[in-house]
């Protein structure tokens, strides 16, 4: 299923070259969420890949003592800003040979993927055994609010809408993708990302340094009528602080399978009781306590 226009996606991070800078912090407060899972295993990595990581995610890589660090964007000016060694990739068809890496990042980067199991596949596949997968995703309910907001303009001024917004996985759809790739102990969470903006505006403007404009392709390509946007905005809700989008992100965490990792015991093989362990009585099916 072809949901997003890739060459469009790819126009878009060439011209955020030039812009991304403006929102590193809040790339860069994203990107560092999720490489604290790092600091929760106590396996070295020596050969990272990152895919799009714009700017933020190899240098943190180099940091924390991964020397060798490939940054791969489907921009190739994006792959060449990002900080690493630079590949130009479509993340829909990596070109890593088996088990090149031990450790692949992708910091809210395969949102546009329009085969987002077939991606996961093949990062699995460029993992080494025993090889750590972190991705960070958004979550269904960011940007609700500019959502509901354009949708009420755009019935308003045409009598109908088309997606402004892409769409997101949920949390519970994440595990599974996992899963269904091969990837060994798979866990799925997410985490509210806190930002405010004094205006609707500001936050379109991020979206657009960021490269994040609309690239479904079922937009409607008419120019949008002039009331649109600020409509939308008006219809916004905010506070004293202004506005505050919902940004949530689904962490996903997966390793390359190997012989030494946990494996779930067989069913039957339990030595202890779980009524012992919890201090309670057990009863059978249907017995009523006295």
């Amino acid at each position: 299923m072809q949901v997003f226009d890739r060459r469009l996606v790819r126009r878009r991070r060439d011209r955020a070259v030039a812009t991304v800078d403006q929102v590193a912090p809040i790339l860069a407060d994203c990107a560092e969420r999720l490489l604290d899972r790092l600091d929760d295993t106590t396996r070295r990595f020596s050969r990272a890949l990152e895919i799009g990581g714009r700017g933020v995610v190899a240098p943190m890589l180099q940091a924390r003592g991964i020397s060798s660090v490939i940054s791969a964007d489907l921009s190739p000016a994006m792959a060449a800003k990002a900080g690493g060694l630079a590949v130009a990739s479509d993340e829909e068809f990596l070109p890593f040979a088996p088990e090149s890496f031990d450790l692949i990042v992708a910091s809210l980067s395969l949102h546009w993927v329009n085969d987002l199991p077939g991606a996961l596949i093949q990062i699995r596949r460029a993992l080494a055994p025993d090889g750590l997968f972190l991705a960070s995703l958004p979550g269904l309910g960011t940007l609700q609010p500019l959502r509901q907001a354009l949708a009420e303009a755009e019935s308003t001024l045409r009598g109908g809408l088309s997606p402004r917004i892409s769409p997101f996985p949920e949390l519970r759809d994440a595990a599974g993708l996992l899963q269904r790739a091969g990837f060994a102990l798979p866990v799925a969470d997410m985490e509210e990302v806190a930002i405010a903006y004094r205006t609707p505006f500001a936050l379109l403007a991020d979206l657009r340094a960021a490269g994040e404009g609309n690239a479904v392709l079922a937009r409607d390509k008419r120019t949008p009528p002039r009331a649109l946007f600020p409509m939308a905005a008006a219809a916004m809700p905010d506070g004293p602080q202004g506005i505050a989008p919902s940004l949530r992100l689904l962490m996903l965490t997966g390793w390359a399978p190997h012989d030494s990792q946990q494996k779930p015991a067989r069913p039957g093989s339990a030595t202890h009781r779980l009524a012992d362990a919890l201090g309670t009585v057990e009863r059978k099916a249907g017995e009523v306590p006295n």
